[in-house]
């Protein structure tokens, strides 16, 4: 009799083991929504998350009975997406601009000195720097001149910089500070003069003539984690900032590695000899958090001021092809010499001239490595014959969206009825079987992502102008737009195979808004709110 207990007993011990739930393994965070968009063609409702990667994904009950998590968040009636890649921007340019005069928006020069005469009374200052007028926008569209300033502002030097930062407005005495006068002569760039008296507009390399006094970095450090919280609050969790100086980078880089900054950044080594000098002595920078891979270089100016390279003369300017700011013979060189070191070349080229002569200098990089991902920033006007040249050495055409919807009004009057067919096109270069990565250009346009998801997909403004959309062909479908807003910028920084999708092993970096992004229509794109950011499972803004 003891022996047939004991023997239930230890049966029900047995099947009782084997029928207990298996222990659940611990991760750090789920995430249960309506949708989370993992890549294309492929969503899930619940995301699982561990030291900073996803996972797993699936359905709700099937995570739930397989992970503990530490921390359970629970977005009902809410879309999940990767984080959000600004491919080309100006992070540390924004951050300073957060302390200068703002005028981006001004509708005439009058509001322009009415917001410099305001900065000036609530910000006493030796020296005032603002940025983002755009002549186009006035109904005067002619370059304003010193003259206000100068009465305004007789002692004190005054420099306000075009929105593209490729022509800037300075009074006598920030000229005066310069020593530059009626004689004074720059390669790639151009000081205007009417009857001999210099005007104050600084055309390209001309602008760098005045060097602006530099913030104490403690004031830049404040800036930059300001600069920060707008971005997360916008979506972004990486940016590609397009041009740094070394003190600058080092800056940021220890802004990083403190833990304080935390978006991950991809920063650009701008074109100048210090910065060269020692960036080009050791290895690329190439951490999780911040990398420095890349050189930029500046093929010529901007459409905007006049200063793009161009084929044949500028429509409403006869006899004038725009500036090369820097010699071929130099290009050619540096990219030689990049290929040999293993860095990235990315060229800002936004004439047609400008394109052809960038894709030469990049058949270089393709010789050396055909999987170079050199980067022509902007790209804005490609002649046809060029194109087959670019998918042959697999260029990258990094652009931005917006410009097309910011310069469409204008843009026609500076290159004509034929040159426009190929201008500002994005369709064109997937159907070439490119990549393309997205961008802002911000603060030359605004900050807001989702800007460039309205310009992309249905190439219009805030107002749904023009009827139909502008270059129409070059629309991009809500899929090829989220991928160069999220992927192809992690491809363009060697970062595809852990950035820019929710699959497993990539970084967890996402957003969370209320609506389904391919649903929104476009009067309200520019209105969409982010509700939560997140890097590496971390939320930074939001819940």
């Amino acid at each position: 009799m003891m022996k047939r207990i004991l023997l239930l007993v230890l049966s029900a011990v047995f099947f009782g083991a084997c029928n207990s739930a298996p222990e659940k393994e611990k991760v750090d965070l789920m995430i249960f929504a309506e949708s989370i968009y993992l890549s294309e063609g492929n969503s899930a409702e619940a995301l699982v998350i561990k030291d900073g990667l996803v996972l797993d994904y699936g359905r709700r009950d099937s995570m739930d009975s397989r992970y503990q998590a530490r921390n359970l968040k629970v977005f009902d009636r809410m879309h999940v997406y990767p984080g959000l890649n600004d491919a080309h921007a100006h992070f540390l340019g924004y951050a300073r601009g957060l302390g200068r005069v703002n005028l981006v928006g001004t509708t005439s020069w009058q509001e322009c000195l009415q917001r410099v005469q305001a900065f000036a009374d609530a910000n006493p200052s030796d020296f005032i720097v603002g940025r983002g007028w755009d002549q186009n926008d006035w109904a005067d569209k002619e370059f304003p001149s010193k003259l206000e300033l100068d009465s305004m502002f007789p002692r004190t030097p005054v420099v306000l910089n075009r929105i593209d930062g490729h022509a800037a407005l300075a009074n006598q005495a920030a000229i005066d500070y310069a020593g530059i006068d009626a004689d004074t002569q720059i390669p790639g760039g151009t000081i205007y003069q009417v009857n001999g008296e210099i005007t104050g507009i600084l055309i390209d390399n001309a602008v760098d003539l005045i060097e602006l006094p530099s913030n104490s970095e403690e004031r830049d450090r404040d800036l930059i984690l300001k600069a920060q919280e707008f971005c997360l609050r916008a979506g972004l969790t990486s940016i590609t900032d397009a041009g740094l100086k070394r003190k600058d980078i080092e800056l940021i880089q220890a802004l990083s590695e403190e833990g304080l900054l935390k978006l991950r950044l991809n920063l650009m080594v701008s074109d100048d000899s210090a910065s060269l000098a020692y960036f080009l002595n050791q290895e690329p920078i190439e951490g999780e958090r911040l990398r420095v891979k890349t050189v930029k270089f500046y093929l010529d100016g901007a459409l905007g001021s006049r200063g793009a390279l161009l084929l044949e003369d500028y429509a409403d300017d006869p006899g004038n092809l725009g500036l090369q700011l820097k010699p071929s013979s130099y290009f050619m060189m540096m990219a030689d010499s990049l290929s040999h070191l293993g860095w990235q070349m990315a060229m800002h080229a936004i004439g047609d001239s400008a394109n052809r002569l960038a894709t030469e200098v990049f058949g270089i990089g393709y010789m050396h490595n055909p999987d170079h991902r050199w980067r022509i920033e902007h790209a804005q006007i490609v002649h046809p014959d060029d194109l087959e040249k670019m998918k042959e050495i697999k260029l990258i055409p990094s652009i931005q969206p917006t410009h097309a919807t910011s310069d469409m009004y204008w843009a026609e009057d500076r290159l004509g009825a034929n040159r426009i067919k190929y201008a500002y096109s994005a369709k064109s270069f997937l159907k070439a079987g490119l990549v393309v990565p997205l961008g802002t250009d911000f603060p030359v346009e605004d900050i807001n992502p989702f800007y460039t998801l309205r310009a992309a997909k249905y190439r219009q403004d805030v107002a749904g102008y023009p009827p139909g959309g502008f270059r129409p062909e070059e629309a991009l479908s809500f899929e090829e737009a989220l991928r160069g807003m999220t992927w192809s910028g992690a491809y363009a920084s060697f970062e595809e195979d852990k950035k820019g999708l929710l699959e497993k092993g990539y970084y967890a970096d996402f957003i969370v808004v209320e609506q389904d992004l391919a649903e929104v229509p476009v009067e309200e794109l520019g209105n969409l709110e982010i509700m939560a950011t997140a890097i590496a499972g971390e939320f930074l803004y939001g819940f």
